[in-house]
């Protein structure tokens, strides 16, 4: 076996992701992941469920006050999550 120059394992997990094919939907999964932390603890509580879809972010909230603050701050909160995936990975945000 040819040895190498050493590699960080993040490095070599991001490249098999990469060549698998399956960097979208690893992005998309980290989005819905990363939700509670770019909205904060207290937005978080009153979420019951999310997931990614084709670039569009599905969340369920409990509360219809909550409901209708969040959706005046979708764009921000588009941005910080693509910032956050480091890619841009949602295009859209649909409350329930």
């Amino acid at each position: 076996m040819k040895r190498s120059e050493p590699k960080l394992l993040g490095d070599i997990i991001k490249d098999s992701i990469r060549r698998d094919g399956i960097e979208s939907r690893f992005n998309e999964q980290r989005a819905a992941y990363l939700w509670g932390d770019i909205v904060g603890p207290g937005v978080n509580r009153y979420t019951t469920r999310r997931y990614v879809e084709r670039g569009v972010m599905h969340v369920f909230l409990s509360s219809a006050a909550l409901k209708q603050e969040l959706s005046f701050m979708r764009p921000s909160i588009i941005t910080a999550i693509n910032e956050a995936v480091g890619a841009a990975v949602i295009s859209e945000i649909v409350l329930h």
